[in-house]
């Protein structure tokens, strides 16, 4: 017995990684650099195929039109320039179809995320007794391509007098960001306490209550996620923009740029100006929430 109790007995190996890597053979090394290389080759792959549209249409933006059908090509501009975006807002009214989209965009936004934010927490929080029946069916309306909704909106739109108004795109907008903000925001919802809540109404906190100030703090990254996605969708959208919004005043930065080209002319750098200026609010949006936005992916795909 005291031979069992003693110090003598052999320690059990533990696993380091120092000592798995040790043992690892030629072979073992090769299989392991080769994923290792693959990786890094696809995921460079996937940053060059996301980064060259970008970057290609900045350089063009900065070449004039000789240099831009000049052979062979230059990848990049010998002699930079900024008469491009100079002309871009002379030729046609720039800030005011970016203000008609930050306006729209923005409003929709907000709007999107207070109707999805009650309808997650119902969702989420209730004892509803067909709730997958509820998010197979919010799934499903997601799915309609949105060429087949846009006679049906318009004609909403005419009779609601609406038409060249903000409210025209505002509300289809709204309409259809909420499958994918209330999914998001569900997910969330889901892996936060219920005793949190409990909490807060026992000391005086109304259902809505907690909510505001217990729910939504919580789920800050499924908040700002959705609302990233939301403002995006609405940002490039064109079909209904061009469709419902045909005023000169109410149009916006997507439908304006088609107005560049002429019937003859088709001027690459200025258009590439006034592409680079649609996309900086948005990359600058996304840079300053990454992090949210990243973590509000990954968690939203890990719960539930």
């Amino acid at each position: 017995m005291s031979d069992f109790f003693s110090d003598d007995q052999p320690e059990a190996e533990s696993s380091t990684p120092r000592t798995i890597l040790a043992e690892l053979s030629s072979a073992d090394w090769e299989n392991f650099i080769g994923y290792a290389a693959r990786r890094r080759y696809a995921a460079g792959a996937v940053v060059l195929n996301g980064f060259f549209p970008a970057v290609w249409i900045l350089f063009t933006s900065l070449k004039t039109e000789a240099e831009l059908v000049s052979k062979p090509i230059t990848w990049w501009p010998h002699q930079p320039t900024l008469q491009n975006y100079v002309q871009a807002f002379a030729d046609q009214p720039l800030w005011l179809y970016l203000g008609n989209s930050a306006a729209v965009a923005l409003l929709s936004t907000a709007l999107s995320l207070v109707v999805s934010g009650l309808a997650a927490y119902a969702i989420a929080r209730l004892n509803l007794k067909h709730r997958q029946l509820i998010l197979t069916c919010i799934v499903a309306s997601s799915m309609f391509p949105l060429v087949t909704l846009l006679v049906p909106i318009f004609e909403t739109m005419r009779n609601l007098g609406l038409l060249n108004t903000y409210a025209a795109l505002v509300v289809p907008y709204t309409v259809l960001n909420l499958p994918v903000c209330t999914l998001v925001l569900v997910s969330f919802f889901q892996g936060i306490p219920r005793d949190l809540e409990n909490a807060a109404m026992i000391d005086g906190c109304t259902r809505m209550g907690a909510l505001v100030r217990v729910v939504l703090p919580l789920a800050a990254p499924g908040v700002f996620t959705a609302g990233i996605l939301a403002f995006v969708n609405a940002w490039d959208e064109f079909l209904l923009a061009l469709s419902l919004n045909s005023s000169a005043g109410m149009r916006t930065l997507p439908v304006g740029i088609t107005l560049y080209q002429g019937e003859f002319s088709f001027p690459w750098p200025v258009i590439s100006a006034a592409l680079i200026v649609a996309i900086v609010p948005v990359a600058v949006l996304i840079a300053l929430f990454q992090e949210r936005v990243v973590g509000g992916l990954t968690q939203g795909g890990l719960k539930g």
